[in-house]
């Protein structure tokens, strides 16, 4: 009877068992719960009476588009939570997501800081240095109150 099972395609729209679902991914079964964990909101098996997982469609879509985040681009569960919430599954599964194309704030200034403190800089007078390094100083002022303020509105 297994090997007649194993033979038998189930349809595209059929729930996967968990075991199923991670052979169809080539992945363990403990990546597919820890996923499940880490990204309620995309991924939401249907558990039985005996707490079996069944993964519906649209779960195995998710857990793909995670694979291909994490997997093949390399990115943290953070970075392809985030890239999933603003972009979408079907961006992610069409390739069509944009992965760090924004420059951040925080890389702006980090360039900036780095080029007050570059060594083409130790030539310049030091109210100049002074002056860069200020600038510095209110953009950092700057992009923490942005960071408390994102904070303070998760947080609510």
């Amino acid at each position: 009877m297994t090997a007649a099972r194993n033979r038998v395609e189930k349809s595209a729209n059929a729930f996967r068992s968990i075991g199923e679902a991670a052979a169809e991914l080539g992945l363990e079964t403990h990546v597919l719960r820890y996923w499940e964990s880490k990204f309620p909101r995309d991924v939401k098996p249907v558990k039985r009476a005996d707490g079996r997982r069944l993964f519906r469609p649209q779960d195995l879509e998710a857990l793909r588009a995670i694979q291909i985040l994490v997997h093949e681009r390399g990115m943290t569960l953070k970075g392809a939570k985030s890239i999933l919430a603003e972009q979408g599954l079907a961006a992610v599964l069409s390739g069509a997501a944009k992965l760090g194309t924004a420059a951040s704030p925080a890389r702006e200034l980090q360039k900036k800081v780095a080029k007050a403190f570059d060594a083409e800089l130790q030539d310049e007078s030091a109210p100049k240095r002074q002056e860069r390094l200020e600038g510095a100083l209110v953009e950092l002022t700057d992009l923490k109150a942005r960071l408390d303020a994102m904070r303070s509105r998760r947080a609510a």
